[in-house]
Order: structure tokens, then sequence, then C-alpha cells
């Protein structure tokens, strides 16, 4: 059986960072690869990666996270697609993708042998995030002057633009009613298959474990994706999630929750994997195995830290 990996949260800006992504290894012919966002700023991030995921697997696969959508000033651009803005920019980095190959959340959803020799849909999503991840007695007029009181303030605020739209909050709807629709369209076309969703940012709230900076949570996701992986959620035919791929947090972990299995496959900044590089471990090591699965047993409401792989 052909083996999906995922690695998220590159940060290909630190030369560490990049130093360990050059060593990456070729797998088998028929591998995957899953990079799930935050590869880093600009389009020269996203060569780099693509360049050397496309030499090492047959197929790879390409969701943005926050960092890929931050404009660049002009001093600082080096291509063309940094200082775009918003839809203008995702647009232009999903052009780049198809350059080297690279499936990303616009291209038709691919079928991925699963378990028992029947096929997954491999389902590429950005979501972005509305600030709906705080308590309920915070409002959203009231939510950044939450998170400040704590000096949490987000650089997105500054460089992530949401043209043409009026506030990350409505582009944010705006995807989820498009991936709703694409998940009502494959649940048609492949009855009762299950799927492996991929986005950068967490699909449930209850995931977003960042004990240093709680509130940051504000940026983390949108409490409308909590129920994308039941079992009917788009129709009758929709077989839901068997396994929920994502980064942003910075913290690699496994949880399996109502039966399916949550992978955060983060590298992080330099010092996120630094008890990695002491174990002489780097981008190889840790890949993270969604296909066939890792084989390590994690049961039903159970959290397993994997901060070396």
């Amino acid at each position: 059986m052909a083996k999906l990996y995922a690695i998220s949260d590159l940060h290909l800006s630190y030369p560490l960072n990049t130093s360990t992504w050059n060593l990456l290894q070729p797998k088998p012919p028929g591998s995957g690869l899953i990079l799930a966002g935050d590869i880093g700023e600009s389009a020269t991030h996203l060569t780099t990666a693509f360049e050397r995921a496309k030499a090492c697997f047959t197929h790879v696969f390409w969701v943005p996270g926050n960092h890929e959508l931050y404009s660049i000033s002009s001093h600082m651009a080096k291509h063309p697609a940094d200082q775009l803005k918003g839809e203008a920019k995702y647009n232009a980095l999903v052009e780049l993708a198809r350059e080297y190959g690279v499936l990303t959340p616009e291209d038709d959803w691919m079928l991925w042998p699963g378990p028992d020799g029947v096929d997954v849909v491999i389902a590429l999503v950005f979501t972005l995030y509305d600030y709906s991840f705080r308590p309920a007695d915070v409002s959203r007029e009231k939510a950044l002057e939450w998170a400040m009181e704590e000096n949490i303030y987000a650089t997105d605020e500054a460089v992530l633009h949401p043209d043409p739209y009026s506030s990350r909050d409505e582009w944010c709807t705006k995807l989820c009613e498009r991936w709703e629709l694409k998940f009502s369209d494959y649940a048609s076309r492949y009855p009762n298959s299950k799927f492996v969703i991929v986005n950068h940012w967490p699909l449930r709230e209850d995931l977003v474990f960042i004990p240093k900076v709680p509130r940051f949570s504000l940026w983390c996701g949108t409490k409308r994706t909590q129920d994308w992986t039941e079992v009917g959620r788009f129709g009758a035919d929709y077989g839901g999630a068997l396994v929920v791929v994502s980064g942003h947090l910075h913290v690699r972990r496994t949880d399996v929750k109502e039966g399916v299995r949550y992978e955060e496959v983060s590298l992080g900044y330099p010092r996120h994997w630094e008890k990695a590089r002491d174990a002489s471990k780097g981008a190889n090591e840790m890949l993270r195995q969604i296909l066939p699965g890792a084989g390590i047993v994690v049961e039903e409401g159970q959290r397993i830290w994997r901060p070396q792989g």
C-alpha cells in the first residue's frame, strides 16, 4: 500500500529549517506528502519546498497557512506574488503549486488507497479563521481587546489582508461555504467513502492546546468546522472523516475523538523542534505517516504527544 505522509509549518525563512528540509530523502514510487501550510512567507519559500518534495514523492499536496498569505513589502519582495493581497495572493500561489504538479484545495480531490483496500478521499481545504475560538462571554467586537489584555496580538492583523472581502471573518465564511458544497458533491460521487481532511487550522476548538498563549486561540480556526468529520454531515452518503491533518499550533500530537484520528504535524520554529535536533532528528524523522498509519494504537479520547516525530 502506498504511504501518505504529512508535515506542516516548515517556516523556511529560518536557515535551520531550510537546511533540514534540503536533506529530505526520496520515498518509494507512489508515496505522497501533504504540506499542511505555513511553509514560509514568500513564493521563494514555496518553490524551495515544492522542488524538494516533488524530487522525493510521487504525489505532493499543499494547503495554505496564514504565513503564505502575508503581503511582503516591495523592498523585500522577490516574486510578483509576494506583494499581492488576500485572495489574489492565494490564487497566485495556487498557480505556482500547479507549475510543480502540486495539488491544492482548488484542484479535484484525489482518491487514495485506504484501509482494507477501500479508497479514501484526500480533501484539501483552506478555511482561515473567524475569531470564534473564544469564551462565550467574549463578543466578537471585544475579541481583540480580550487577547491584548494578555499582550497577544497576531502579526496577521497587519500583513494578512482579506481583500476583496471586508474582513477575515467574511473571507472565512465564504471559504467554508465553498468547501461544504464540495464535500456534498464528493459524498454523492463516492457514497459512504471516508475522507482525510487536510486544513492548516484545527477543525475543533478543543484541539487548541497552547498554554503559554491561550488567547491566541482567536487566530486558530472556526467553530463552523467542528462537525465536518461527522457521518451524514454533508448528506446521507457522506461517510465522515477517517483522519484530520492540521498544523498551526507547533505542538505535535495525535488525538482520537469520536473515532476520528487528528494529527498535528508541525515542524515549527527552530525552538519547537530543538529536542528532535538534540536527538539527531530532522525533517525525515518528523514526517508523520497518515496512511496506512504509524502503527501506534490511540484509544478514544486519548492524546499522544510527539515532539520528536
